[in-house]
């Protein structure tokens, strides 16, 4: 009888065909495509229209960047999909049950190996590990060490850096600490160590990495995960307001990293075994210090207008003129003499001719780009990435919680998801967004400078003069990159959404998103500034981070939380591989530049700026209403 029963409550089973799954999966998937698109669209329709049009320059190997461009979307698409269908479940089930199960030492090494497996599965870690193909080991030789020789160790300081975090931000939980008091003695120390390398030659080309470092961390993988590791702690050790929960870890990651990597740039330096030094021995580089060396085979340079000394002593030496030249006479006269045009008495010189500008290869895809390798490295660095970290949080809920798994079958399709989103992503990162940052990096410096163009023969600019008129075109440039860009970032949305509830209407979305995208855009045009007049990093850095540490102490702690943490969203898988490879562009052809970074870190404190002072004059607001509603 009670089987029976149960057979008649059983819902019964629909079975489809492939047209029906089609129409189902289709518009869903359309959906989804379409918010990856509207996320990236601004951001690349203004690189080529900045490119186009105010630079006047054609993009090389268009089709390539625009396949990859989408392939990019694509990827981001399976991604997020499958972080939602199979990492955030695994993540979600840990932070409710662990804080039950297991006594706080235990909950500490998992948010520590956590915080470490979430940064091995960001997609900018590999855009960090590459970006040193293409730097001067003579100009910057620790430098270049961390980011070819020891650029394994490098990620796994990151790593340790974010792990230490995590595990620092549940323990703030559980003793209710204040925010302001970790964020002060932090701060403090990096402005400490900052200062310290920033006083020996060799250290100070590494505060730039360390510093941006810190802003690849705080992604769409780590994000996630550590949220709902803090939300489920806060569940069990807090009031039962989870609107709270969270707030301050994604701070601290992007904080302790910055300590190591300086850190062991420090021990390298000491052990003096970087290229160059007396312990020096060198590495093969790994597969991904190519990817942003294949990108940029056509460099840049800056033109040397006019004919070299060297050319000139070979003219001295052989009499052979130089090619590309004209004879130009002043002075003198000039008669006409048996059908010839004669001088007499008269200055001649042989003077360069104009070049012109045209692509050294007409093609639209770069010949030399092996899509079938880069997918095949795309698919192995995606495997090494996302599974480890998957496996580690499966372990922990099934043999240390000894909790099944709900719906396994559908957290499986969403590691595969992932899986197959950052292999795409991977893939279009190489063939779409590298190129096209590089080539538009290397090609800014023409606003204020005379160039040759990126995959170009001949040379161009300076367009708007060689002094801060042209300069100031670029830092316009930017500024307006940075603002775009970070309005275009799906987590400033739900970050507004939280913030609005939390301060019950005071701070609205739309002002915090405004507050953000402005930050970004002083951010990203002071990083062009400091590399078009190539200042030191600490000079736009420290007097920032100073600031900050008078408005976090004058600030509610309310405000400390989802200020800090503001950072953290601006930077996404776009913006990241973006603006690093464009700032190594632009610092490829300005004179006298080591290298490009720096950027991410100034576009990190400028929006903590802006909110904390918005917060100020949103608190200042509230409090003359409470008391002019007191009076009444």
């Amino acid at each position: 009888m009670r089987n029976n029963t149960e057979n008649s409550d059983r819902l019964p089973t629909i079975r489809l065909g492939w047209q029906e799954t089609l129409s189902i999966l289709i518009p869903y998937l359309r959906e989804k495509l379409w918010e990856q698109i509207k996320s990236v669209w601004f951001i690349i329709a203004y690189l080529f229209f900045f490119q186009v049009v105010i630079l006047q320059l054609p993009i090389i190997y268009a089709a390539m960047i625009g396949t990859g461009i989408l392939i990019v979307a694509i990827g981001l698409m399976f991604f997020m999909e499958g972080l939602r269908l199979g990492l955030m479940p695994l993540g979600e089930s840990i932070g409710v049950i662990l804080p039950h199960r297991a006594k706080l030492p235990l909950i500490l090494l998992f948010a520590f190996l956590l915080g470490m497996g979430a940064t091995y599965a960001e997609p900018a870690i590999a855009v960090l590990k590459a970006a040193g193909a293409n730097l001067q080991p003579e100009q910057a030789p620790l430098l270049y060490s961390l980011l070819n020789d020891f650029s394994s160790q490098l990620v796994v300081s990151v790593g340790i850096g974010v792990g230490i975090a995590v595990a620092l931000g549940v323990l703030r939980f559980f003793y209710n600490w204040s925010l302001k008091l970790l964020i002060l003695p932090l701060v403090i120390t990096l402005v400490a160590l900052t200062l310290w390398a920033r006083s020996n030659p060799v250290l100070n080309p590494i505060v730039a990495l360390a510093w941006d470092s810190g802003a690849v961390t705080t992604g769409p993988v780590t994000v996630p995960l550590i949220l709902a590791l803090g939300i489920g702690v806060c569940r069990i050790v807090g009031d039962g307001d989870s609107a709270n929960a969270g707030f301050g870890i994604v701070t601290l990651a992007s904080l302790f990293p910055i300590i190591a990597v300086l850190l062991l740039g420090f021990a390298h330096f000491f052990a003096q075994d970087y290229y160059g030094a007396d312990n020096y021995q060198a590495t093969a580089p790994g597969p991904t210090s190519q990817i942003l060396s294949k990108s940029s085979e056509h460099r840049p340079s800056r033109l040397n207008q006019g004919f070299s000394q060297a050319q000139y002593e070979h003219y001295l030496a052989t009499g052979e003129l130089p090619k590309g030249y004209e004879v130009q006479f002043s002075g003198g006269t000039t008669s006409l003499e048996q059908g010839r045009i004669v001088h007499r008495e008269a200055q001649i010189a042989l003077v360069k001719k104009e070049d012109t500008i045209k692509p050294l290869n007409d093609a639209r895809w770069n010949p030399q780009m092996q899509v079938a390798d880069e997918l095949i490295k795309a698919l192995w660095s995606a495997i090494q990435a996302i599974l480890p970290l998957c496996l580690f949080l499966f372990i922990t809920l099934r043999w240390l919680l000894r909790e099944r798994l709900e719906d396994a079958q559908l957290v499986s399709i969403g590691i595969g998801f992932a899986i197959l989103g950052m292999m795409l992503f991977g893939l279009g990162i190489t063939l779409g967004l590298l190129p096209l940052g590089g080539q538009l990096g290397a090609n800014i410096p023409a606003a204020f400078a005379t160039i040759t163009p990126w995959g170009m023969e001949g040379h161009q600019g300076p367009l708007f003069g060689e002094g801060l008129g042209g300069k100031a075109v670029a830092i316009l440039f930017g500024f307006f990159l940075g603002y775009g860009a970070t309005l275009a970032e799906p987590a400033l949305n739900a970050l507004g959404e939280t913030v609005e509830k939390i301060t019950v209407g005071a701070f609205r979305k739309s002002l915090l998103m405004q507050s953000v995208a402005l930050g970004v855009a002083l951010g990203i045009s002071a990083g062009v500034l400091k590399i078009a007049f190539n200042l030191p990093l600490v000079y736009l850095l420290l007097p920032p981070y100073i600031l900050l540490l008078i408005l976090t102490w004058i600030s509610s702690e309310e405000f400390v939380n989802f200020g800090w943490d503001s950072a953290g969203v601006t930077t996404g898988p776009i913006t990241v591989p973006l603006v690093l490879s464009m700032g190594l562009g632009i610092g490829a052809n300005v004179p006298g530049v080591k290298d490009g970074f720096g950027i991410l870190a100034l576009a990190s404190v400028g929006p903590i700026i802006t909110v904390l002072t918005v917060g100020l004059l949103v608190a200042r607001i509230q409090a003359k209403n409470g008391a002019l509603d007191n009076e009444a």
